[in-house]
């Protein structure tokens, strides 16, 4: 695709972006998901990559592709459009964690958000280690569409 010339609207497109969004692919949060960044101000102005668990998603080895999907995509928002942030956007009571940690952690509050915590924090690491100029923003969005940022 970069070694490709932009169509007009591609062209237009590049760098009007401010984001790459990171979230779930679970259905019940598709809406949420575009109403909380249209709130933020930023409807059509992120690239959006959808992994089953989000940060968890793009750092297991269970599943390594999605691991090498999360990083090309990251690496051609940064190159097309010049994205400037990435929001990772988990969510409680993800089946994705289930299945791939092998644990139901949406039974203990605290353990759920400590677990999506530490896998927001690791791919953040990760990020500021390949991309250093990149700004990463670590959420947590409940059932009911509140999200919650993780320090």
């Amino acid at each position: 695709l970069l070694g490709v010339a932009l169509s007009a609207p591609a062209a237009r497109a590049a760098g009007g972006t401010d984001a790459l969004l990171l979230s779930c692919m679970d259905y019940r949060l598709v809406e949420d998901t575009e109403r909380y960044m249209a709130n933020r101000g930023l409807r059509k102005k992120y690239d959006h990559v959808v992994l089953a668990g989000a940060a968890l998603g793009a750092l297991t080895d269970k599943f390594p592709a999605w691991n090498k999907t999360f990083w090309e995509h990251l690496d051609v928002a940064i190159d097309l459009h010049q994205i400037q942030k990435v929001i990772l956007l988990d969510h409680r009571d993800c089946g994705a964690y289930k299945v791939i940690l092998g644990e139901d952690f949406s039974k203990d509050r605290a353990k759920e958000t400590e677990v999506h915590a530490t896998k927001l924090r690791e791919l953040r690491t990760q990020i500021g280690t390949k991309h250093p100029r990149l700004a990463v923003e670590m959420l947590l969005m409940g059932l009911d569409g509140k999200v919650e940022t993780i320090a």
